[in-house]
């Protein structure tokens, strides 16, 4: 249950995104794909940040301290980005134009999914 909550709070974060930040976009036809594309979206995005961000956080561990955690700023757009990627690839109408949209798109991800969370997650 908690996943399936956490995969709707990402989803939510992205539609916000996609309504805040100029340079991501959702090319559903109706609102039913919308919600499906970023319900699609909010998996791949999921897997990446599972996969992905353990790995960066070990090599970069030095970045880390160095930049007293800001690096963790450019690691979360690279990995909106890459979410955009694997998308297209998978012809998820989802897209995401640049670095800037990706950087504020991430900060604002993060931002909505960690007030959410904490509103959410009463065990």
């Amino acid at each position: 249950m908690k996943v399936i909550i956490k995969v709707l709070v990402v989803a939510a974060a992205l539609w916000a995104a996609t309504q805040w930040v100029d340079g991501i976009t959702v090319d559903a036809e109706d609102t039913a794909g919308e919600i499906g594309t970023l319900l699609v979206v909010a998996l791949i995005f999921g897997v990446v940040n599972a996969v992905l961000k353990p790995i960066i956080k070990t090599v970069g561990c030095a970045f880390y301290i160095l930049t007293l955690g800001l690096i963790a700023l450019v690691v979360n757009a690279l990995l909106l980005l890459l979410t955009s990627w694997i998308a297209e690839r998978l012809t998820v109408p989802f897209h995401v134009e640049g670095f800037v949209p990706a950087f504020w798109g991430a900060i604002l991800v993060g931002v909505i999914t960690w007030l959410l969370g904490l509103i959410l997650d009463r065990d």
